[in-house]
């Protein structure tokens, strides 16, 4: 296909994610708020805190519409807030939502909103830490201090002054977090959060650490401070020349304390601080002028004060030796930082010739500017050692010809992972050193490019995934490190490539992009829209469905003959869909997932309306998205099933698919497992479920797809515990679902507890078994002269704990 085609064929499939111009719907959620497009989930949180304040019904009692007026605001307050409706709500505005729960009209009360919504909002010591970047931070190398809450627990509320205190008393020394369980559920439930508040410490390369003591600001103090490795040296005759030659001969400079009679001496933990804020930069030491008076006349001191004595310096030179005034930590450290060296600077000459050729390098890009951010800048060389990145810097002033070559048009962060100075990759997350440490260790390991026009994929030669984006866009922002993940995983199949269309808006307009983020794969002659989850998962299963393909595109000639003249033992649903419909954009990617899980049961299938009107029309489709089921041994075959459920999610299709097969597992009475199971000739699986229990009813479809994958080698069964109690509690149940294996080893009784199974995935579930049986077949075939006995003593054992999404659920 020629490229101006595939643009064409671009522009047909453009389908908008943060719009440019606003979304088409009733309210817009982002004015409703007050915030912009681009807010962070904190800058929307603070918004509709300050609006529920003045908006609250409690607050208006004489006005009759404060209740309307408050539910718009808090309905745009929980779309935005939460990462997947506000893609959908970017995407689709309120059309998009239409599957979503609306929350009941429901609200808080004032006081709650006052006293108890976002705690920690506004302190600036304090970092919230979210889903999309708690990873991140955690494993970026720093030293965390974490406070779990719940914004309704009052003792989270009680701690909540002296948590302050102690941010403000560890600031620069420990980063101190603080995640709202309120809010990021899953993200507290994953990381085994059970009690509120709980408090941990995390840093790379160790197991994260509770704390358990009183909450005394003392306390935690005492317990962070155990953590930071930077140890204070004691100066004396016998060391101190030592000690500072070898740290000079490193680039590491000396920051000393002399403590002699008069005058004021830093204190123990003021240096401590110190040591651990200016880790790999600075060494920090102290002298006891008392007993080393000779040593502290040399330094020509007389009385307590404290000296810096940058890198690079010679004790014989007093002239580059900085003399401080201040004990207070943070102007000590201002100072140190403003008198270290700056980072390597680079030039055009130094990338062409070695530097960035053959050596992985963080380079900043800045216009002569010069900030403290820009001082916080000279710790990466030492956070990114141990991932051997090199650090430098780049002023776009004096070398405006280098930063033009890489469309560089404003201040920024950019990794170059040694294969070429035309192989690198622009940060766009935030302006902090945690984020700035995570992105540059993920970038070198990854294979994603920033694209100009001169790397742009216009040849077709090879497939590439191409992400087109907006920086300001927080969606965009949020897939960028979904899109290093699934680049290692498709390493050596697919290339994957960004483009700043803010910055090639011509290139961008060629390809009729007109909404961020727009993910397309160029497959030579093919063209791919990417529709689907923002995640690495996402993206792996769209191009799996490229490759392999579970949906069928019909046309009114392939559905007459696949549907209308389908056999007897074939099951079909199809999607009847308009590409312009923004529902039916929305169940694609769900489409897609429900059919793989579906393969091999049920064939799934889709008709674009659009471009089949007329055939539409005819088979009565009146509205967009038209699910239909056209069931096996059906007497006529232009008999269908419409579906009718609220939710168009892949598991909520697939429970109704499943519903309308014959089933393939069977009810078992205490008789049937006694007699069938414990006693019979076959394998079994067995769901121990209890007709009460959520996750059971959501497991119970799994279990149908289960019992097809494994039919004709395993048989599959279902114990109803309300009913069959003491079945179950012969059988060690003590939570449902539970999922055990009852293989046949030739014995006439089996053990009634089985094994058990630590998942509620089909297709794990499957494996676990598949994997059991292939063990234990050439076992079975060598043991056919053995007794019972010793069937039992000499059977293999193995322990699967296959784990998967939701295996936590239980219920007890």
């Amino acid at each position: 296909m020629p490229r101006e085609m595939g643009r064409m064929l671009l522009g047909s499939l453009i389908v908008f994610s943060c719009l440019v111009a606003s979304v088409s719907s009733d309210e817009d959620y982002y004015k409703l708020l007050k915030v912009s497009r681009e807010a962070t989930t904190r800058e929307i949180r603070q918004a509709f805190k300050k609006l529920a304040l003045i908006m609250h019904p409690d607050k208006n009692p004489h006005d009759e519409t404060a209740h309307d007026k408050f539910l718009k605001v808090t309905r745009a307050y929980e779309v935005l807030k939460d990462d997947d409706l506000r893609k959908k709500y970017d995407k689709y505005g309120e059309k998009g939502l239409q599957d979503e729960q609306q929350g009941g009209g429901r609200y808080e009360s004032w006081n709650y909103y006052r006293n108890e919504f976002g705690i920690y909002d506004d302190d600036l010591e304090i970092v919230t830490l979210d889903r999309g970047d708690f990873d991140a931070a955690v494993n970026s190398g720093e030293l965390w201090f974490v406070n779990f809450y719940f914004p309704r627990c009052h003792h989270c509320h009680e701690l909540a002054p002296t948590w302050r205190e102690f941010a403000k008393e560890m600031d620069g020394v420990i980063r101190i977090g603080a995640v709202n369980c309120g809010d990021n559920n899953r993200l507290c439930r994953s990381k085994g959060i059970n009690s509120y508040p709980s408090l941990y410490i995390y840093k790379a390369g160790m197991n994260p650490e509770k704390y358990f003591g009183d909450r005394a600001k003392e306390s935690l103090t005492k317990f962070g401070m155990q953590f930071v490795k930077s140890r204070v040296t004691e100066l004396w005759q016998g060391n101190v020349f030592t000690e500072i030659e070898a740290a000079f001969s490193s680039g590491v400079g000396w920051l000393i304390t002399f403590c002699a009679d008069s005058g004021d001496c830093l204190e123990s933990q003021t240096r401590q601080k110190l040591a651990g804020m200016l880790e790999g930069l600075v060494n920090v030491g102290w002298m006891d002028c008392s007993t080393q008076a000779e040593l502290c006349d040399s330094f020509e001191v007389t009385t307590s004060t404290t000296a810096f004595f940058p890198p690079g310096s010679s004790l014989k030179n007093k002239g580059s030796v900085l003399f401080l005034q201040s004990l207070d930590t943070r102007e000590i450290y201002g100072e140190v930082m403003q008198h270290l060296p700056d980072l390597e600077a680079l030039t055009k000459e130094t990338f062409q010739v070695h530097k960035l050729a053959h050596h992985r390098w963080l380079v900043s890009f800045s216009f002569g500017q010069k900030t403290m951010a820009s001082h916080e800048y000279k710790k990466l060389k030492a956070l990114l050692k141990a991932a051997h990145i090199q650090v430098g810097k780049v002023d776009c002033l004096t070398d405006s010809e280098l930063c033009v070559s890489f469309y560089i048009q404003k201040p920024c962060i950019a990794v170059f992972k040694g294969l070429g100075i035309h192989d690198f990759e622009i940060h766009h997350g935030k302006d902090v050193l945690y984020n700035i440490i995570a992105f540059a260790k993920e970038s070198v390991s990854a294979h994603v490019t920033t694209l100009r026009p001169e790397n742009f994929p216009s040849d077709g030669k090879e497939p590439w995934l191409v992400d087109f984006f907006a920086p300001w866009c927080p969606p965009c922002r949020a897939l960028l490190p979904e899109l290093r993940k699934a680049s290692i995983q498709l390493f050596g199949q697919m290339k994957f490539g960004t483009l700043d269309c803010t910055v090639h808006e011509r290139l961008c307009s060629m390809y009729n992009i007109h909404a961020y983020p727009t993910t397309v794969i160029f497959n030579k002659s093919s063209i791919h829209e990417y529709e689907g989850h923002h995640s690495a998962d996402g993206i792996l299963e769209f191009i799996q469905d490229l490759v392999d393909p579970t949906v069928v595109t019909m046309d009114p000639d392939s559905f007459a003959e696949l549907v209308k003249r389908r056999k007897h033992s074939e099951t079909w649903m199809v999607d009847f869909y308009a590409p312009w419909c923004g529902p039916c954009q929305a169940l694609l990617p769900e489409w897609r997932r429900m059919a793989r899980a579906l393969n091999g049961m049920i064939k799934v299938g889709t008709v674009d309306c659009q471009k089949h009107h007329s055939f539409c029309q005819g088979e009565s489709v009146k509205a967009y998205p038209e699910i239909r089921l056209y069931p096996q041994n059906a007497n006529r075959r232009d008999l269908y099933q419409s579906y009718n459920g609220w939710h168009r999610d892949a598991h909520s299709l697939k429970v109704w698919a499943v519903g309308t097969l014959p089933r393939a597992s069977v009810d078992l009475t205490p008789d049937d497992f006694r007699n069938k199971v414990i006693g019979g000739k076959d394998h079994w699986v067995v769901d121990f479920y209890a007709p009460w229990c959520g996750p059971c009813q959501h497991f119970a479809p799994e279990f149908e797809v289960l019992a097809r994958m494994v039919k004709g080698s395993v048989r599959a069964g279902k114990v109803d515990c309300q009913a069959h109690y003491q079945t179950c509690q012969s059988a060690g149940i003590t939570a449902y679902p539970s999922v055990r294996f009852y293989p046949h080893l030739g014995t006439k009784k089996r053990d009634q507890g089985g094994e058990h199974v630590n998942s509620r995935d089909a297709n794990n579930i499957a494996d676990v078994l598949h994997q059991r049986l292939q063990q234990l077949s050439p076992w079975l075939q060598g043991k056919k002269h053995l007794k019972d006995d010793q069937w039992k003593q000499d059977a293999p054992e193995l322990n699967f704990e296959s784990h998967s999404k939701g295996s936590e659920y239980l219920c007890k």
